[in-house]
Protein backbone atom coordinates (compact mmCIF):
# COMPACT_ATOMS: atom_id res chain seq x y z
CA UNK A 1 0.00 0.00 0.00
CA UNK A 2 1.34 3.84 -0.94
CA UNK A 3 2.62 4.89 2.44
CA UNK A 4 2.42 1.86 4.09
CA UNK A 5 6.51 1.99 5.19
CA UNK A 6 5.34 2.92 8.62
CA UNK A 7 3.30 -0.50 9.21
CA UNK A 8 7.00 -1.90 9.30
CA UNK A 9 7.66 0.05 12.34
CA UNK A 10 7.05 -2.65 15.57
CA UNK A 11 5.08 -0.02 17.32
CA UNK A 12 2.84 -0.02 14.36
CA UNK A 13 2.14 -3.35 13.60
CA UNK A 14 1.35 -3.78 17.07
CA UNK A 15 -1.37 -1.13 16.99
CA UNK A 16 -2.25 -2.37 13.89
CA UNK A 17 -2.87 -5.74 15.02
CA UNK A 18 -4.77 -5.06 18.10
CA UNK A 19 -7.09 -3.21 15.66
CA UNK A 20 -7.95 -6.10 13.80
CA UNK A 21 -8.79 -8.19 16.88
CA UNK A 22 -10.54 -5.39 18.11
CA UNK A 23 -12.69 -5.52 14.86
CA UNK A 24 -12.98 -9.32 14.67
CA UNK A 25 -13.88 -9.08 18.25
CA UNK A 26 -17.68 -7.15 17.04
CA UNK A 27 -18.37 -10.19 14.65
CA UNK A 28 -19.30 -12.51 17.97
CA UNK A 29 -22.52 -10.03 19.07
CA UNK A 30 -22.99 -9.05 15.48
CA UNK A 31 -23.30 -12.13 14.08
CA UNK A 32 -25.65 -13.36 16.75
CA UNK A 33 -27.61 -10.24 16.17
CA UNK A 34 -27.56 -10.90 12.35
CA UNK A 35 -29.00 -14.58 12.91
CA UNK A 36 -32.08 -12.80 14.81
CA UNK A 37 -32.86 -10.02 12.53
CA UNK A 38 -32.72 -12.48 9.41
CA UNK A 39 -34.50 -15.11 11.64
CA UNK A 40 -32.20 -17.91 10.94
CA UNK A 41 -32.58 -21.22 13.72
CA UNK A 42 -29.98 -22.06 15.13
CA UNK A 43 -30.24 -25.41 13.69
CA UNK A 44 -30.28 -23.85 9.88
CA UNK A 45 -26.48 -24.30 9.35
CA UNK A 46 -27.20 -23.33 5.10
CA UNK A 47 -28.69 -20.08 6.08
CA UNK A 48 -25.99 -19.68 8.63
CA UNK A 49 -23.31 -20.62 5.67
CA UNK A 50 -24.98 -17.99 3.14
CA UNK A 51 -24.88 -15.07 5.64
CA UNK A 52 -21.24 -15.65 6.04
CA UNK A 53 -21.06 -16.13 2.12
CA UNK A 54 -22.66 -13.21 1.58
CA UNK A 55 -20.43 -11.55 4.39
CA UNK A 56 -16.98 -12.35 2.70
CA UNK A 57 -17.93 -12.20 -0.73
CA UNK A 58 -18.83 -8.78 -0.54
CA UNK A 59 -16.22 -7.82 1.86
CA UNK A 60 -14.17 -8.85 -1.37
CA UNK A 61 -15.95 -6.72 -3.47
CA UNK A 62 -15.38 -3.68 -0.96
CA UNK A 63 -11.72 -4.40 -1.18
CA UNK A 64 -11.79 -4.54 -5.08
CA UNK A 65 -13.11 -1.16 -5.29
CA UNK A 66 -10.67 -0.10 -2.59
CA UNK A 67 -7.92 -0.77 -5.07
CA UNK A 68 -9.94 0.69 -7.73
CA UNK A 69 -9.94 3.97 -6.26
CA UNK A 70 -6.26 3.93 -4.35
CA UNK A 71 -4.92 2.19 -7.78
CA UNK A 72 -6.68 3.85 -10.46
CA UNK A 73 -6.91 0.44 -11.77
CA UNK A 74 -8.72 -2.86 -10.29
CA UNK A 75 -6.59 -5.28 -8.53
CA UNK A 76 -6.43 -8.07 -11.29
CA UNK A 77 -4.88 -11.54 -10.23
CA UNK A 78 -1.88 -12.74 -12.70
CA UNK A 79 -2.26 -16.02 -14.09
CA UNK A 80 0.40 -17.81 -12.01
CA UNK A 81 -1.12 -16.17 -8.88
CA UNK A 82 -4.57 -17.90 -9.19
CA UNK A 83 -3.80 -20.90 -7.59
CA UNK A 84 -1.49 -19.76 -4.34
CA UNK A 85 -4.43 -17.10 -4.39
CA UNK A 86 -7.36 -19.40 -4.33
CA UNK A 87 -6.00 -21.89 -2.18
CA UNK A 88 -6.02 -19.12 0.69
CA UNK A 89 -9.37 -18.36 0.07
CA UNK A 90 -10.65 -21.74 0.66
CA UNK A 91 -8.29 -22.52 3.22
CA UNK A 92 -8.74 -19.30 5.55
CA UNK A 93 -12.18 -18.33 4.62
CA UNK A 94 -14.19 -21.32 3.25
CA UNK A 95 -12.70 -24.16 5.46
CA UNK A 96 -12.38 -21.88 8.75
CA UNK A 97 -15.61 -20.58 8.47
CA UNK A 98 -17.38 -23.78 7.27
CA UNK A 99 -16.38 -25.73 10.61
CA UNK A 100 -16.93 -22.51 12.27
CA UNK A 101 -20.38 -21.98 11.52
CA UNK A 102 -20.95 -25.90 11.97
CA UNK A 103 -19.27 -26.63 14.93
CA UNK A 104 -21.30 -23.82 17.23
CA UNK A 105 -24.02 -25.66 16.45
CA UNK A 106 -22.95 -28.45 18.48
CA UNK A 107 -20.89 -26.96 21.27
CA UNK A 108 -20.81 -24.29 23.69
CA UNK A 109 -19.85 -20.57 22.70
CA UNK A 110 -18.07 -20.93 25.44
CA UNK A 111 -15.92 -24.01 24.53
CA UNK A 112 -15.60 -21.93 21.06
CA UNK A 113 -14.26 -18.76 21.92
CA UNK A 114 -11.28 -21.19 24.34
CA UNK A 115 -10.66 -22.88 21.17
CA UNK A 116 -11.22 -20.02 18.52
CA UNK A 117 -8.16 -18.51 20.63
CA UNK A 118 -5.89 -21.60 20.08
CA UNK A 119 -5.65 -20.12 16.52
CA UNK A 120 -2.46 -18.00 17.56
CA UNK A 121 -0.41 -20.20 19.13
CA UNK A 122 -1.23 -22.86 16.39
CA UNK A 123 0.21 -20.14 14.11
CA UNK A 124 3.06 -18.95 15.97
CA UNK A 125 4.20 -22.94 16.18
CA UNK A 126 3.60 -23.40 12.69
CA UNK A 127 5.53 -20.44 11.95
CA UNK A 128 8.19 -22.03 13.85
CA UNK A 129 8.02 -25.47 11.77
CA UNK A 130 8.03 -23.10 8.33
CA UNK A 131 10.00 -20.00 8.60
CA UNK A 132 13.25 -20.47 9.89
CA UNK A 133 13.69 -16.67 11.00
CA UNK A 134 11.04 -17.26 13.15
CA UNK A 135 12.19 -19.69 15.42
CA UNK A 136 10.14 -21.39 17.69
CA UNK A 137 11.75 -20.47 21.79
CA UNK A 138 11.01 -20.95 25.15
CA UNK A 139 9.30 -17.67 25.75
CA UNK A 140 7.21 -18.10 22.85
CA UNK A 141 6.04 -21.54 24.17
CA UNK A 142 5.72 -20.26 27.78
CA UNK A 143 4.04 -16.84 26.26
CA UNK A 144 1.57 -19.26 24.18
CA UNK A 145 0.45 -20.95 27.47
CA UNK A 146 -0.35 -18.14 29.82
CA UNK A 147 -1.76 -16.61 26.86
CA UNK A 148 -4.30 -19.71 26.64
CA UNK A 149 -4.83 -20.24 30.09
CA UNK A 150 -5.96 -16.60 29.92
CA UNK A 151 -8.65 -17.41 27.78
CA UNK A 152 -10.01 -20.53 29.47
CA UNK A 153 -9.64 -18.31 32.89
CA UNK A 154 -12.10 -16.10 31.42
CA UNK A 155 -14.46 -19.10 29.97
CA UNK A 156 -13.54 -21.91 32.89
CA UNK A 157 -16.55 -21.71 34.73
CA UNK A 158 -18.97 -22.33 31.46
CA UNK A 159 -16.92 -24.73 30.40
CA UNK A 160 -18.12 -28.00 29.53
CA UNK A 161 -17.71 -31.57 28.36
CA UNK A 162 -20.22 -34.34 26.79
CA UNK A 163 -20.45 -36.22 23.43
CA UNK A 164 -22.28 -33.11 21.38
CA UNK A 165 -20.00 -30.92 23.41
CA UNK A 166 -16.95 -32.96 22.25
CA UNK A 167 -17.67 -33.39 18.41
CA UNK A 168 -18.71 -29.60 18.02
CA UNK A 169 -15.38 -28.77 19.84
CA UNK A 170 -13.36 -30.78 17.24
CA UNK A 171 -15.27 -29.23 14.22
CA UNK A 172 -14.80 -25.55 15.89
CA UNK A 173 -10.25 -26.81 16.17
CA UNK A 174 -10.94 -27.61 12.85
CA UNK A 175 -11.50 -24.21 11.93
CA UNK A 176 -8.60 -23.01 14.18
CA UNK A 177 -6.43 -25.51 12.32
CA UNK A 178 -7.78 -23.80 8.63
CA UNK A 179 -7.20 -20.02 10.16
CA UNK A 180 -3.48 -21.01 11.23
CA UNK A 181 -2.76 -22.86 8.04
CA UNK A 182 -4.95 -19.27 6.40
CA UNK A 183 -1.87 -17.34 8.29
CA UNK A 184 1.02 -19.52 6.97
CA UNK A 185 -0.52 -19.50 3.52
CA UNK A 186 -0.24 -15.56 3.76
CA UNK A 187 2.81 -15.74 4.96
CA UNK A 188 4.01 -17.82 2.11
CA UNK A 189 2.65 -16.03 -0.99
CA UNK A 190 2.07 -11.94 0.47
CA UNK A 191 6.13 -11.60 0.13
CA UNK A 192 6.00 -10.82 -4.19
CA UNK A 193 2.08 -10.22 -4.28
CA UNK A 194 0.34 -7.06 -3.56
CA UNK A 195 -1.87 -7.22 -0.11
CA UNK A 196 -4.53 -5.27 -1.85
CA UNK A 197 -5.52 -7.79 -4.42
CA UNK A 198 -4.46 -10.83 -2.45
CA UNK A 199 -7.02 -10.09 -0.07
CA UNK A 200 -9.71 -8.64 -2.21
CA UNK A 201 -9.78 -12.00 -4.28
CA UNK A 202 -8.94 -14.62 -1.12
CA UNK A 203 -12.07 -13.05 0.15
CA UNK A 204 -14.52 -13.23 -2.70
CA UNK A 205 -13.50 -16.25 -3.83
CA UNK A 206 -13.52 -18.02 -0.35
CA UNK A 207 -17.25 -16.02 0.18
CA UNK A 208 -18.61 -17.25 -3.09
CA UNK A 209 -17.39 -21.01 -2.13
CA UNK A 210 -19.71 -20.49 1.21
CA UNK A 211 -22.30 -19.16 -1.03
CA UNK A 212 -22.57 -21.97 -2.78
CA UNK A 213 -22.54 -24.47 0.04
CA UNK A 214 -24.52 -22.74 1.76
CA UNK A 215 -27.50 -22.19 -1.25
CA UNK A 216 -27.03 -26.24 -1.62
CA UNK A 217 -27.47 -26.85 1.90
CA UNK A 218 -31.25 -25.04 1.53
CA UNK A 219 -29.92 -21.51 2.99
CA UNK A 220 -32.58 -18.40 2.33
CA UNK A 221 -32.24 -15.08 3.51
CA UNK A 222 -34.80 -12.22 3.44
CA UNK A 223 -33.09 -9.40 2.54
CA UNK A 224 -36.28 -6.96 3.05
CA UNK A 225 -34.82 -6.53 6.79
CA UNK A 226 -32.82 -3.50 6.75
CA UNK A 227 -31.56 -3.92 10.05
CA UNK A 228 -30.48 -7.39 9.06
CA UNK A 229 -28.76 -5.67 6.03
CA UNK A 230 -26.74 -2.95 7.72
CA UNK A 231 -25.15 -5.65 10.06
CA UNK A 232 -24.17 -7.49 6.87
CA UNK A 233 -22.69 -4.92 5.16
CA UNK A 234 -20.63 -3.83 8.75
CA UNK A 235 -19.33 -7.22 8.83
CA UNK A 236 -18.33 -7.01 5.29
CA UNK A 237 -16.38 -3.92 6.07
CA UNK A 238 -14.65 -5.00 9.31
CA UNK A 239 -13.48 -8.38 7.30
CA UNK A 240 -12.66 -6.31 4.60
CA UNK A 241 -10.34 -3.73 6.69
CA UNK A 242 -9.29 -6.29 9.00
CA UNK A 243 -8.21 -8.90 6.42
CA UNK A 244 -6.13 -6.09 4.46
CA UNK A 245 -4.26 -4.22 7.30
CA UNK A 246 -3.72 -7.94 8.12
CA UNK A 247 -2.19 -9.07 5.14
CA UNK A 248 -0.52 -6.08 5.15
CA UNK A 249 1.31 -7.29 8.79
CA UNK A 250 1.75 -10.73 7.86
CA UNK A 251 3.77 -9.52 4.92
CA UNK A 252 6.32 -7.16 7.08
CA UNK A 253 6.68 -9.02 10.01
CA UNK A 254 7.13 -12.87 11.37
CA UNK A 255 4.02 -14.50 11.90
CA UNK A 256 4.37 -15.25 15.49
CA UNK A 257 4.63 -11.22 16.32
CA UNK A 258 1.22 -10.58 14.81
CA UNK A 259 -0.83 -13.79 15.42
CA UNK A 260 0.07 -13.47 18.52
CA UNK A 261 -2.48 -10.73 19.14
CA UNK A 262 -5.03 -13.08 17.99
CA UNK A 263 -5.43 -14.24 21.52
CA UNK A 264 -7.31 -10.90 22.36
CA UNK A 265 -10.05 -11.71 20.11
CA UNK A 266 -11.91 -13.44 22.59
CA UNK A 267 -11.34 -11.05 24.84
CA UNK A 268 -12.91 -8.10 22.26
CA UNK A 269 -16.08 -10.51 21.56
CA UNK A 270 -16.45 -10.30 25.24
CA UNK A 271 -16.45 -6.60 25.55
CA UNK A 272 -18.76 -6.21 22.69
CA UNK A 273 -21.36 -8.28 23.59
CA UNK A 274 -21.15 -6.10 27.04
CA UNK A 275 -21.77 -3.12 24.75
CA UNK A 276 -24.06 -4.31 21.96
CA UNK A 277 -25.68 -7.15 23.58
CA UNK A 278 -26.54 -5.44 27.41
CA UNK A 279 -23.84 -8.54 28.87
CA UNK A 280 -22.23 -7.91 32.05
CA UNK A 281 -18.61 -7.53 30.88
CA UNK A 282 -16.60 -5.54 34.25
CA UNK A 283 -15.80 -8.40 36.09
CA UNK A 284 -12.77 -9.63 37.63
CA UNK A 285 -12.40 -12.69 36.11
CA UNK A 286 -12.12 -10.37 32.68
CA UNK A 287 -9.70 -8.18 34.17
CA UNK A 288 -7.69 -11.39 35.10
CA UNK A 289 -7.57 -12.81 31.53
CA UNK A 290 -6.73 -10.02 29.79
CA UNK A 291 -4.01 -9.55 32.16
CA UNK A 292 -2.39 -13.15 31.26
CA UNK A 293 -3.29 -12.66 27.58
CA UNK A 294 -1.19 -9.67 27.26
CA UNK A 295 2.10 -11.09 29.31
CA UNK A 296 1.53 -14.25 26.40
CA UNK A 297 1.85 -11.42 23.49
CA UNK A 298 4.87 -9.67 25.53
CA UNK A 299 6.63 -13.26 26.01
CA UNK A 300 5.75 -14.31 22.10
CA UNK A 301 7.34 -11.18 21.15
CA UNK A 302 10.63 -10.70 23.42
CA UNK A 303 13.33 -11.45 21.15
CA UNK A 304 16.37 -12.35 23.32
CA UNK A 305 19.87 -11.73 20.64
CA UNK A 306 22.66 -13.79 21.19
CA UNK A 307 26.23 -13.06 22.15
CA UNK A 308 27.14 -11.64 19.54
CA UNK A 309 24.63 -9.23 19.23
CA UNK A 310 25.03 -7.48 22.99
CA UNK A 311 22.86 -9.98 24.26
CA UNK A 312 20.14 -7.74 24.32
CA UNK A 313 16.82 -8.28 24.91
CA UNK A 314 13.93 -5.77 22.27
CA UNK A 315 10.36 -5.92 22.33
Amino acid sequence: MKHSNLLNIKISAYVGAILCTALWGTAFPLIRLGYTKFDIAQSDIGSKLLFAGERFALAGVLVFLFGLIFYKKPPMLRRKDILAVAMLGLVQTTMQYLFAYIGVGFTTATNTSILTGTVSIISVVLSGIFFRQDRLTALKIVGCVIGLFGIIYVNIFDFSVGSVTFFGDIIVLMSSLSGAGGNIITKKISPHRNPTTVTAWQLFIGGIALLIIGLLCGGKIDHTNISGVIILLWLSLVSSVSFLLWTELLKRHPVSRITAFMMLIPIFGTIWSGILLGEDVLSVNNLISLALIAAGIVLVNINIRGKNEHQRCNF
